[in-house]
This record gives structure tokens, sequence and C-alpha cells, in this order.
């Protein structure tokens, strides 16, 4: 079945060789040159996967996002301008799955994007179809969390870096480790980024219990899921 990108950019030049790139790798694209546009493509079609620029009229790229993940934990790759550090930070911790920096190579693009749907089916695979730890339950081939009942709704590497956690409850994981099991081994971007993950994993189970701190931070180490 092909998998359809959305790809989101007021550069007409990018959108248009992107597309050609990309369908010609056999995927569906759908282009937007505003985030208004976008936002509303992304809700009412929802694709495989969203490329999506920062800096864009009526919406800019982190609007979106915002909005986007009240609703739908589609995949994102966030387009930034080189020294955009805030930016991709403030992306990440939005739930971005992952960002690459203006200017790139098709090629360059084509693999992050690769990468993520991989990520995407690995976090609905696995040996293990459900993984139980006291109130957490992970169902992997449904791609579906809960806590103490009630429905998580996690991103690609938010489902990842929480699988990774679970697996091994009071066994710490470092950050370059959290990395290698979120985008895999010679990983795109560097260990802050799973700082903002975690942060982010920590918000959203607060939600629902604002009591939860199974997510332990050992500090200079990296972090653990509590075995109590």
């Amino acid at each position: 079945m092909m998998q359809t990108i959305a790809l989101i950019d007021d550069d007409q030049n990018i959108l248009t060789s992107v597309s050609m790139s990309l369908e010609a790798e056999g995927y569906d694209v759908r282009t937007y040159n505003d985030g208004e546009a976008g936002l509303a493509g992304l809700l009412g079609r929802p694709p495989d996967l969203a490329v999506l620029d920062i800096k864009m009229p009526r919406l800019n790229g982190l609007e979106v996002l915002e909005r986007l993940r009240k609703t739908s934990q589609i995949p994102v790759i966030f387009l930034t301008s080189k020294d955009d550090d805030e930016d991709e930070l403030s992306g990440l911790s939005m739930g971005a799955d992952d960002y690459i920096r203006k200017p790139f190579s098709q090629s360059l693009l084509l693999a992050r994007i690769k990468a993520v749907l991989r990520r995407r089916d690995s976090a609905a695979g696995g040996e293990q179809a459900m993984m139980v730890r006291n109130n957490l339950a992970l169902d992997q081939t449904r791609h579906l969390c809960t806590w103490k009942g009630q429905p998580i709704d996690l991103t690609v590497t938010e489902f990842l870096i929480l699988k990774a956690l679970a697996t091994r409850p009071g066994h710490v994981k470092s950050r370059d480790q959290l990395l290698d099991a979120a985008y895999g081994e010679g990983g795109f971007v560097d260990d802050r980024t799973i700082d903002s993950h975690i942060k982010r994993l920590r918000k959203k189970f607060k939600v629902v219990d604002a009591d939860f701190s199974e997510i332990e931070t050992l500090y200079g180490v990296g972090y653990r899921y509590s075995a109590g």
C-alpha cells in the first residue's frame, strides 16, 4: 500500500523538488504552502508522515504542531534554519519526531523519512505484543499505551523511549541507549533531545495521574523505569 507524505512549506521550489523526489520513491505526496492549509489537510486526510517547515505564513510550524498534537500523533519531521536550535528543542518538546536543517539534500530527507516510518513500524511490532508493568500497558501491535486503564497518546519516538525503559524496570538507560532505541544506531540527533521527550512523556502521564513518578532521572547517568 502506497504511503502518503504531507509537505508543508511556503517555498514552492522545495515543494516541487521534494515532491518529485518522493514520488520517484513511490510515495503519494500532498503539498501545502502555508500552515493553516497544512493543518486542515493533516486533520482532514491524515498522512503517514508530515514534513513541516517552521517559518511559514498564517500559522508557523510550531503552531501547526501544537494544534495537531491535541488530536493526532502523526509522525512529524521539522525543517529548520541552520541556527534555529531553540526552535528545534521547542518542536521536539511539543512532539516532533525528528528535524532536519536547511539547506538539505534530497537523499538526506529521504533517509530521515524512511527512518521515522521504520521506527513507527518497529513501535507497532516486537516479540511481545503486549507489555504490562503494573499500571502501565503497552500494546505494541496497535501502538497503544494505557496507564491505570486510561489511554495515553504517544508519538512514535515517545512510545519507543517508554518501551525501552519499561522493558527492564529498575535498570538505568543512558541517553545514548535511549537514542539508539528511539532513532536507531547512528541516529541523527544529539542526546539532549531525549530530555525533551522524557519531559513530554511525564507531562502526558501526569494529565491522567498527578502522582505519576515511574520515570526516574539519575543525574549524570540517564533514566530508568521504576521497578516498584
